[in-house]
């Protein structure tokens, strides 16, 4: 079976990409051979803040770029990821880094420029067969850098999956706990139980260079739109998407997002 690296994937679409100095930059050792660049054990660094991903899957990939422009100015670039947009905030040299965990099967990560125009893109095959494929995935993402909004999902033998106890005994993770910007934070299970779900998001607090903290005073928007994504099957011809908008008005507001049963 044909293994392709992102590098080459980058190769064979540099032709097809107008010149930008928009970039994306491949982990060591490329993207498609999972178990050849896990690092799970090192903490990743994310852009703005240089803070630790406290995700606990392994094979999780930091995507990093840098924007030509720096990231003060509005409104901002998407970075989507198999279809799923981030506000894309950067560092002032305009570097950004995001987690993200990816199973076989087709994938891809773009930019979009604040018109929606797509400025990078890059598709790739992940092949290796014993890259867990999720069947469940929770994803949350908010336009709001200052914001710290954390994901909660609850499982059918009453386990909860948070910021403080990321790994579930049943095979469910979140990962990653965003810290640093808007997200995104995802849960994820290969193999979920039957039963009955809760997905959550809540306003936990805010975040500068200090550190936490909360005063609502510094966050940039009055209103903080979460979208919240719930994917059923993903990478295969079964796969289902179900998307919410959640506005956050005040600190400490905990939203059920949606009860579900599988």
């Amino acid at each position: 079976m044909l293994m392709r690296t992102l590098s080459a994937a980058l190769l064979g679409l540099a032709a097809l990409l107008p010149a930008a100095s928009q970039t994306l930059e491949t982990p060591a050792g490329g993207w498609n051979r999972a178990g050849l660049v896990d690092r799970s054990e090192e903490p990743a660094v994310n852009y703005p803040y240089a803070l630790i991903d406290r995700g606990v899957q392994r094979n999780r990939t930091m995507i990093r770029g840098r924007l030509a422009a720096a990231g003060k100015q509005r409104p901002f670039h998407t970075l989507v990821v198999n279809g799923n947009p981030t506000p894309l905030y950067t560092d002032d040299e305009g570097r950004f880094a995001r987690g993200y965990t990816f199973g076989r099967g087709s994938n891809s990560v773009e930019i979009r420029s604040p018109s929606g125009k797509a400025v990078k893109r890059v598709q790739y095959y992940e092949a290796d067969s014993s890259r867990p494929q999720p069947v469940l995935r929770v994803i949350a993402a908010w336009d709001d850098n200052q914001a710290e909004i954390d994901l909660h999902v609850v499982t059918p033998d009453g386990q909860h999956a948070y910021w403080m106890h990321p790994a579930l005994t049943n095979g469910g993770g979140l990962d990653v706990d965003s810290v640093d910007g808007p997200g995104p934070e995802m849960f994820t299970m290969t193999a979920p139980m039957r039963g009955a779900y809760q997905v959550w998001v809540n306003y936990w607090g805010n975040f500068g260079s200090e550190g936490y903290h909360f005063d609502a005073s510094t966050r940039q928007r009055p209103i903080i739109t979460t979208r919240v994504t719930l994917i059923f099957n993903e990478n295969t011809g079964r796969e289902r998407r179900e998307e919410f908008v959640i506005p956050l008005r005040a600190l400490g507001e905990l939203t059920l997002v949606k009860s579900f049963r599988l």
